[in-house]
């Protein structure tokens, strides 16, 4: 079954979770761990896709949209994938879900990271993300940073 993570981050908004989403993404490919970032829409994506060259001095995360991979990655030998509404293909590993809502294609996934920082909108819908998931009795786990 799917375990489900949760990380507070205490300060920052949307930049910081962006720049965990990456440390996570990397500690998983460290792990031999395939990852694929949902974002909420397009301009997510490309920030994200972006920000996976630049996030950290030194570090370079190999990654790929779902378009992208589709086109140049028939294999699925890339470890990292971004998107955002489409299924992610073969992955199974770890998904950093950094939409709102729940993607519907969580469950084959074995686990599943939530990172919560922000105002009190952002952390309202993590609330109701939450529910869902321990409301269908997913293992769940809560990491205060």
């Amino acid at each position: 079954m799917t375990r489900v993570d949760f990380y507070i981050l205490s300060a920052g908004g949307s930049q910081h979770r962006a720049v965990f989403a990456c440390r996570l993404a990397e500690k998983a490919v460290g792990h031999g761990m395939s990852t694929y970032i949902h974002t909420a829409g397009p301009a997510e994506t490309s920030r994200m896709d972006d920000l996976l060259w630049t996030y950290r001095d030194g570090s370079f995360l190999a990654h790929l949209t779902i378009e992208d991979a589709e086109r140049s990655d028939p294999e699925g030998r890339t470890p990292v994938l971004l998107g955002h509404g489409e299924s992610p293909g073969n992955q199974e590993g770890l998904l950093i879900n950094m939409s709102t809502e729940v993607p519907t294609f969580f469950s084959r996934f074995s686990r599943v990271a939530e990172i919560v920082a922000g105002d009190d909108d952002e952390r309202k819908t993590a609330r109701e993300r939450f529910r869902f998931y321990r409301d269908r009795g997913y293992q769940m786990n809560t990491h205060n940073l």
